[in-house]
């Protein structure tokens, strides 16, 4: 059809349709190429969305696959962001073990742990933080785990990220810590009891020195 209306038009017409043409068709060749080269991320998307593990496992296990850390083009969610969300802690040490990076941030600029913490999702978070992830990762308002954990009044949530490694001392952009926050909080005393006990914890890592008497 378009080579038919290329006839009828006059000869300059006709050259620059034809090149208009050939620029459309090149383009058209290159995006499949494009798409092709990013189709394999967005399958392996599919794949842990539809909990394919054949699929997944045999993408995965192509030489130089690098796909575990394929993101979603809309979201930036990778397959961490996904299996947190659904919290689902199989498929998410299954990426871990896999390699799957737990720091890589979403387009919102959240990483999977810091999702796993808003959804109370205790065992996803520890499952995050044994594969590396940064307990202390902060969102654009200073919020780390610790602290959004305090805010939902998550004991257990609190005690894991405390045992981990979180630290109660360090501020958000408002100044405040995961411990001024604990104290501001009414009946509280479960909570100030896991603070004391982390406390306590690190107090104990470091062994005192004993010096004999002076002479």
């Amino acid at each position: 059809m378009a080579f038919d209306v290329l006839r009828k038009l006059g000869a300059r017409e006709r050259i620059a349709s034809a090149i208009l043409l050939a620029l459309a068709l090149a383009l058209g060749l290159s995006v499949p190429a494009g798409a092709q080269f990013q189709s394999e991320g967005y399958q392996f998307l599919e794949a842990v969305k539809e909990r394919d593990g054949d699929k997944a496992t045999d993408m995965l296990d192509k030489p130089g696959s690098t796909i575990v850390n394929s993101r979603d083009l809309t979201s930036g969610d990778t397959g961490l962001h996904i299996v947190a969300q659904r919290r689902d802690v199989l498929w998410m040490r299954f990426l871990l073990q896999r390699g799957a990076d737990p720091d890589i941030r979403n387009k919102k600029g959240l990483t999977a742990l810091q999702m796993a913490t808003t959804l109370g999702f205790t065992e996803g978070v520890e499952a995050l933080i044994k594969g590396g992830a940064d307990v202390n990762v902060a969102d654009q308002t200073g919020e780390t785990p610790l602290i959004a954990a305090v805010h939902q009044r998550n004991t257990e949530l609190v005690r894991v990220l405390l045992d981990k490694g979180a630290d109660p001392d360090r501020n958000d952009n408002s100044g405040r810590s995961a411990r001024q926050y604990m104290e501001l909080m009414s009946g509280n005393t479960l909570m100030q009891q896991v603070f004391k006990d982390a406390d306590d914890k690190r107090a104990g890592k470091e062994p005192k020195r004993q010096y004999g008497p002076s002479l």
